[in-house]
């Protein structure tokens, strides 16, 4: 049995399951509904892909090695991820000055679905930390006299794996509580939450010093 495989599937489980922008994201849009909630998940997942290619492909190291760039990516991951939290916050207040449900189903399903989707890869993808988690964690689980590419790809595949399990099991529990979190003060408490937790991710990504 292939014991660092092992420890890096506990290290990444627990990487994808910390919470973060990402579990923010998919919480906020499941509140809309399981099909929201589920499309945020896979756009988490696509954007693990981006990253873990990179990595493997070794293109990663030259954003890390190019500070302007990294900044650049810094801010626009910051800035997205700021505006994803004051439109939650937003949301929140129109919610308590309307008191009026989201609609769930009908035509607007579909346009929600592909947001969300796009939301949960833009999230994801624009995170600037991940260049340099992947490209420092993946070599450190590639036996020696191993070929590194057909290893890197596994471990990459192990990561986006769990995102989709992770993240869709995250989408179907919020779901699944639905009745009781759609309750309109539970609603504003998620969704205040969700969207205060995202705008301090962002104000930190875009106010803080360059991550190294």
């Amino acid at each position: 049995m292939d014991a660092q495989l092992l420890a890096f599937v506990a290290v990444a489980a627990g990487m994808v399951a910390l919470p973060g922008a990402d579990f923010a994201v998919v919480v906020r849009n499941s509140l809309e509904s399981r099909r929201s909630g589920l499309a945020t998940a896979v756009g988490v997942a696509g954007g693990l892909v981006v990253h873990t290619t990179l990595a493997v492909a070794g293109l990663a190291a030259v954003l890390v090695t190019m500070p302007a760039l990294f900044r650049t990516v810094q801010l626009l991951g910051g800035v997205y991820v700021l505006y994803l939290g004051l439109s939650g916050l937003h949301a929140v207040r129109r919610r308590s000055a309307q008191a009026a449900p989201r609609p769930e189903t009908g035509g607007e399903v579909a346009p929600r679905a592909g947001r969300s989707l796009r939301q949960g890869f833009l999230t994801n993808a624009l995170n600037p930390k991940a260049p340099v988690l992947f490209l420092s964690l993946l070599p450190q689980f590639v036996p020696d006299g191993t070929p590194p590419l057909p290893r890197t790809l596994l471990l990459a595949s192990v990561v986006v794996l769990l995102a989709l399990l992770w993240f869709p099991a995250v989408a179907l529990l919020v779901d699944r509580l639905g009745p009781w979190l759609r309750r309109p003060r539970a609603a504003r408490v998620v969704e205040g939450g969700s969207g205060a937790a995202l705008t301090a991710l962002g104000l930190v990504l875009v106010t803080g010093p360059l991550l190294h």
